[in-house]
Order: C-alpha cells, then sequence, then structure tokens
C-alpha cells in the first residue's frame, strides 16, 4: 500500500471531495462560461441584431462545451498536457452521449479519464502514443457505458425540481432561492450545479432570484467597509469574496440568505419569473449580468433544455421587465440593507466584520 500511495503522490492523483467537489466543479464552470454562456449571448446578440456573422460565431463556441469543461477539468486536475489536450475528444464525447445531463457526464468522465492519463504519462518511451490513447479510450469507453443514464438522471432529476416548482411555487421558490444562492457564495459551482440538473422555467427563475441575491446583498450590506471597489467586485464579480468573513462571523450571512428567502416567491408566485436561457445562467447571479441577460435571452430564444418543458419564445412586456429589475437588482438591496441594519443594531455584524481582503 505504501508503494501505492508514493505513486498516486508522485503522479499528483489525490482522492478528496475538494479536489473533484470544489477543484473540478468550479473549472468545469469556467469551462461551461468560456463556451457555452458567451457563445449563447454572442449568437443571442447577432440574432437580435440580424448579425449573422456573430450568431455563427456564437454557435460555433456553444458547440465546444464539452471540449471546453473537460480540458478545464483536466486543468484543475494538473494533467500533463497530453493528457489535457486528449481530454477535448473525451470532453465532446461525454456531452454528446449524456445529452440533457452532458455537464454532469462530463464532469464524472473527464475527472476519470484525466487521471488515467496522468497515471500512465510519462511512463513509457512512447509516452506520446500511450498517454492519448489511455485517456481517450478510457473517457470514450465510459461515455458510451455511462454518459446517457447519467444524462437520464441528471434530466429526470432537474425535471422533478421543476415540477415540483410549478406545483409547490412558494415553498419551492424559497428553498430553490436559498440553497442556490448559498451554493454561489460557498467555494463551489452553483453556474455547474445548474448546468448539470439543466435548470430552467420556474425552478431557473428562483435560482436566479438567490444568486442575485446573495452578490448584490454582499455588494451593498458591505459597501461601507468596501466602498466602490468592494460594490463591483462582489455586485458584478463574485459574493465568493466574503467567505473568509463568513468564516469568522457566520451572522454576517444572515441578511443576504434572508432576502433570497424573500424574492425566490416573489418571482416564482408574483412575477412567475422563468429563466430559458442556458441552464448555467440559473446560477450565474449577478456575475457578469449573465443571469439577467439569461432571463432575456430565455424570453427571445428558449434553449431546448427550456423548450423540451414547454418553454415558448415571448414578448416580454412591462411586467416582465419590471419583474426582473425588482428581483435581481431592486429588492435584493433594499431587503438586504434593512436586515443588515437590523443586525448592525443587534451587534451581530460589526463594523470591519465585511471588509475584503486585499
Amino acid at each position: 500500500m505504501s508503494g501505492f500511495s508514493a505513486f498516486l503522490k508522485r503522479k499528483n492523483i489525490v482522492f478528496s471531495a475538494r479536489r473533484y467537489g470544489i477543484d473540478a466543479l468550479g473549472a468545469m464552470a469556467q469551462g461551461l462560461f468560456c463556451s457555452l454562456l458567451i457563445g449563447t449571448i454572442i449568437r443571442t446578440l447577432g440574432q437580435q441584431a440580424g448579425i449573422a456573422y456573430l450568431a455563427d460565431i456564437g454557435s460555433y463556441a456553444m458547440a465546444m462545451s464539452g471540449p471546453a469543461m473537460a480540458v478545464a477539468i483536466g486543468y484543475a486536475l494538473s494533467a500533463d498536457p497530453l493528457v489535457l489536450f486528449s481530454l477535448a475528444a473525451v470532453g465532446w464525447a461525454a456531452n454528446a452521449e449524456g445529452g440533457a445531463g452532458g455537464p454532469l457526464a462530463v464532469l464524472i468522465i473527464a475527472i476519470v479519464a484525466a487521471e488515467f492519463g496522468k497515471a500512465v504519462s510519462k511512463e513509457t518511451k512512447i509516452d506520446i502514443l500511450v498517454t492519448p490513447a489511455v485517456t481517450i479510450l478510457v473517457g470514450v469507453a465510459l461515455a458510451k457505458l455511462i454518459a446517457p443514464p447519467i444524462g437520464s438522471a441528471a434530466s429526470a432529476f432537474g425535471l422533478m425540481i421543476d415540477s415540483a416548482t410549478k406545483l409547490a411555487p412558494f415553498a419551492m421558490g424559497i428553498a430553490v432561492s436559498v440553497l442556490v444562492g448559498i451554493a454561489l457564495t460557498l467555494p463551489i459551482s452553483s453556474a455547474a450545479i445548474c448546468s448539470v440538473l439543466g435548470l430552467t422555467g420556474l425552478a431557473g427563475g428562483a435560482a436566479v432570484a438567490g444568486c442575485c441575491a446573495q452578490m448584490v446583498g454582499f455588494a451593498v450590506l458591505s459597501y461601507r467597509e468596501n466602498g466602490v471597489g468592494g460594490l463591483i467586485s462582489q455586485g458584478l464579480g463574485t459574493s465568493m469574496l466574503q467567505m473568509p468573513n463568513i468564516v469568522k462571523n457566520p451572522r454576517v450571512w444572515i441578511a443576504p440568505i434572508l432576502a433570497s428567502a424573500v424574492t425566490g416567491p416573489v418571482a416564482t408566485c408574483i412575477f412567475r419569473l422563468e429563466m430559458n436561457g442556458a441552464p448555467i445562467n440559473s446560477g450565474m447571479g449577478t456575475c457578469g449580468l449573465c443571469g439577467p441577460i439569461g432571463v432575456v435571452t430565455g424570453w427571445v430564444a428558449p434553449t431546448e433544455e427550456a423548450i423540451a418543458k414547454g418553454a415558448a419564445a415571448i414578448a416580454p412586456g412591462a411586467a416582465d421587465w419590471l419583474g426582473m429589475v425588482l428581483i435581481c437588482f431592486v429588492l435584493p438591496a433594499l431587503l438586504t440593507l434593512v436586515f443588515g441594519e437590523v443586525l448592525r443594531r443587534t451587534g451581530w455584524i460589526k463594523d470591519g466584520d465585511l471588509t475584503l481582503k486585499s
């Protein structure tokens, strides 16, 4: 066993929840962002502006989501170059075979293929042949074998959440908004989770509400400590910047969570806000304004995942725009400020508790 442990250490193969559940998952979200998400935005802009060239560029970027995710995962796992490059084929196969659950299939299969590739990398004199062959054969074989059932399971679970949200919009609005919002601030990827589950429709709208409540909430709540720079870095970047402060004083998290518990059911019960863009947008919040952009693109050009659940293109009215602005920006800011002021006056939040470390 000691010899095997030494081999794993030499190959930088670490079996841990952090490496696979945080590092790999977070990297996968970045791969999705740099392919499917940005491609969706560019294609929609091209379609709406009547610029076919832009629409084509967006379509090409979207088509590369599988390889982008797999290569990003390999990078997070410190894969050697030959393994990393070979993962492009693995990602394409896993995403294609996984269907609606493609991202989850890519996550699992790319991790396994990368670790097998790392295990054989530089162990033979014909490394240029062995390493790519092992990585691709293991990855594509797994894709053919397990990606379809993974896709079916992920799709069924996402559909169950969507159906439950339609049947119990108030309770599920709170649950989805709070849980996905918390995931956004934790060092895991809410975007990847939403993509894996194919979270669109009313449930996607609740997820958008929760993520925006966290990002906008922390941005305004910590304004007195962090100023304009903190407002922008958290409001358009990530609320994850507050994790060190949350660890020190978990009570600073109460106000954004309460705000998400309000905006979630407001989204599902009052404005019936649906997020029918790319599922990854459901877990992005106001990061690069991707959450609101996903709502807008879902209005004019619903994705295949959303269409499969009954979505259709609409011409948004004043109530749709009002709901989106209130849920994504106005209510999170106002509610968090109110809740935060109560917490400050009770002494649960003190000056400096929300200061971002430089």
